[in-house]
């Protein structure tokens, strides 16, 4: 059948249009992101900040140390938010000087995970140093998870306080397993693109956090893994062990936190939010979309800062 002129060019029209309109579209997606806050019940600190965070509205995760003595007070918190997912930050380590805590079993549970004190080694080469047991450190992650569930808030994922968790096969291994067990994710085995604005300079922490986002990846979710913190006596003393770069006067870990709770509550965050320029989100979301925790899938290349 012959084809009018007006018709050929009517098809010619619509080809060259419609790149165009899958172009456009293209540039309109918005990036998935997921903002993880961590070291959550560290102390009242850190938790005064992650309220702050909270009470945006924004939907975020926060990973809370279960084996920490303020951990309490972060459960009452977290429990007036909605918007937050929880996760637990399973810990091995305890890396501040003079202020330490270890296991949730004890010494007596888990001698071979504690110093002659009974806390957690203060590295993560301390402790692959040591002559840590594998069923002391599985008992001791399930007793942790065990606590966590039964504080009364629904717990979705897992990750691990300074990465030891991950550190080794055999220590994968047995936090899959617990996740397993508990049926709940690991973040970052979700197909995320990790980025830390942790080692960051002080002063170009927000700058950092901006440029990241703006070359976030539009093919897989994007995880911002962040520390907030209250200024405050407490947290002027916070001496890290293992970073000596984050304790000079003017960057300490205090100076780092704070900038970055200073970042989290920012103008330009809530207008990348609100104006839809990215697509924030959590990890119960993530996790319901792919289709649940056995989704998970171990990545190819460590997450740890």
């Amino acid at each position: 059948m012959a084809v009018s002129p007006r018709f050929r060019a009517l098809l010619l029209a619509a080809a060259l249009i419609a790149p165009a309109h899958i172009a456009t579209a293209q540039a309109a997606k918005a990036s998935d992101v997921l903002i993880r806050l961590d070291d959550i019940g560290m102390n009242h600190s850190v938790n005064l900040a992650i309220e702050q965070v909270a009470k945006t509205g924004m939907p975020i995760s926060v990973s809370v140390l279960f084996v920490c003595p303020w951990y309490q007070e972060a459960v009452e918190i977290l429990k007036k938010y909605p918007n937050v997912t929880v996760g637990v930050h399973l810990a091995l380590n305890s890396e501040w000087r003079n202020y330490r805590w270890g296991p949730v079993l004890g010494k007596a549970g888990a001698p071979s995970l504690v110093d002659a004190n009974g806390y957690f080694l203060p590295s993560v080469p301390a402790f692959l140093a040591s002559k840590y047991d594998l069923g002391e450190v599985e008992r001791e992650l399930s007793a942790q998870m065990d606590r966590a569930m039964a504080s009364g808030l629904k717990i979705a994922y897992v990750d691990p306080h300074m990465g030891t968790g991950l550190a080794t096969p055999e220590l994968r291994a047995v936090f899959e397993r617990v996740a397993r067990k508990y049926n709940v994710g690991i973040s970052g085995w979700f197909g995320e693109n990790y980025r830390s604005i942790w080692g960051v300079p002080v002063a170009a922490k927000k700058s950092t956090f901006l440029e990241y986002l703006a070359t976030d990846k539009l093919d897989q979710p994007n995880l911002f893994e962040v520390h907030v913190a209250e200024r405050t006596p407490e947290m002027e003393v916070i001496f890290d062990q293992n970073a000596p770069e984050q304790n000079a006067p003017g960057a300490g870990v205090v100076d780092h936190r704070n900038a970055e709770l200073k970042t989290m509550l920012s103008p330009e965050l809530a207008e990348l939010v609100r104006s839809g320029k990215i697509h924030l989100m959590n990890y119960e979301q993530l996790i319901a979309r792919v289709g649940g925790p056995s989704k998970m899938q171990m990545p190819t290349r460590a997450m740890t800062p």
